[in-house]
């Protein structure tokens, strides 16, 4: 049975007010009281409900975290289990808890940031996703929610940043093909609605550009694998395809792979290609994947600490920003082919 007030009470010999004083470091109760209080609830094991302490306070002793994706995509996305994972470990250590929603009916999102607000389900909330024009920076300032978000928005926001700079692993991706002798090299990329869907493409294109290379290998994909293999069956099959591709997450370079080879396509003697985020599964593919070493895991962990501090006052107000992801040669990379094009039996995914 957990111990309570009542419990601490008797043993010091004391009333259940004095013991909510002493507990709560409120005037009402001796120095020398106070002491005796803290010492027997310590040694009779007291722990303090945080239920009743929320109660008393106005809080949830909770964060939200709205997801509007499929479903689906939370099991097969490597990124989302192990960005939640770093958010549980940092408000395990402050007993807090994370509420998720998953939205994807129209209007559902928005129902869901309205319901963790009027309901006081949470003190504030995780923004994810973060998108051009993002709506739901008004939304939440409307409900007075405190919230941080993951990169800067691309329009006013009061909400602190925890930022990642993708664009000099892409880069990178984009660099070391070039040394390999690549120039025919595509892009394919996540949903352009979302601010790091949009920056890895830009960045990707900024690369070419710097080394004099077009830029018209590109498809958009929706970072899920059934999209990464359309996208890559339609870039192979252009009249000039391309002998590299770089692609936004590792779920769709692995489909990508996978379907390249399905087609006869030798990985990465005809075609090379690299993810992003550094999936622990990547390694043992045939072959194991290049990709960009990204920690959704840290990402969590400190999203979650700055929503924290700012909810109990200590946060600066400055964005943090994590170090920026490297580059991981594996061997799905190699040297460019010669003149032929990868385009061994045409068919659709």
């Amino acid at each position: 049975m957990a111990v309570t007030i009542s419990d601490v009470a008797h043993a010091a010999g004391v009333s259940k007010g004095a013991v909510s004083y002493a507990l709560n470091g409120q005037p009402g109760v001796s120095d020398a009281t106070r002491e005796r209080i803290l010492q027997v609830a310590k040694e009779l094991g007291w722990k303090p409900s945080l239920r009743a302490k929320g109660l008393s306070v106005a809080k949830a002793y909770a964060l939200g975290l709205v997801v509007a994706r499929d479903a689906k995509l939370l099991g097969t996305d490597p990124f989302f289990p192990a960005f939640i994972a770093g958010i549980e470990s940092t408000l395990a250590e402050h007993d807090y808890t994370l509420v998720l929603s998953v939205a994807t009916a129209p209007g559902a999102e928005e129902r869901a940031y309205r319901k963790l607000s009027d309901g006081g389900r949470v003190d504030g909330v995780i923004l994810t996703d973060v998108r051009h024009g993002d709506s739901r920076i008004k939304l939440l300032q409307t409900l007075k929610m405190p919230a941080v978000t993951l990169n800067r928005p691309d329009g006013e926001s009061p909400f602190p940043a925890v930022c990642m700079d993708d664009t000099d692993g892409i880069a990178a991706a984009v660099e070391h093909l070039i040394a390999l002798g690549h120039s025919r090299i595509g892009h394919v990329g996540g949903g352009q609605e979302y601010i790091h869907g949009r920056s890895r493409r830009r960045a990707w294109e900024s690369a070419m550009a710097r080394a004099g290379l077009d830029v018209d290998l590109f498809e958009s994909s929706d970072f899920t694998a059934s999209g990464g293999a359309a996208a890559t069956a339609e870039l192979l099959n252009r009249p000039q395809p391309p002998t590299a591709i770089v692609y936004a997450n590792d779920l769709m370079a692995t489909s990508g792979q996978s379907y390249a080879q399905s087609r006869g396509i030798n990985i990465p003697g005809d075609l090379s290609i690299t993810g992003y985020d550094n999936a622990e599964f990547t390694q043992y593919l045939n072959p194991p994947l290049t990709t960009i070493s990204a920690d959704p895991m840290l990402w969590g962990r400190q999203a979650a600490s700055v929503l924290l501090n700012q909810l109990n006052g200590s946060h600066t107000g400055d964005d943090v920003h994590l170090p920026a992801p490297k580059l991981l040669v594996r061997r799905s990379t190699g040297p460019a082919p010669p003149a032929s094009t990868p385009t061994k039996n045409s068919q659709e995914p």
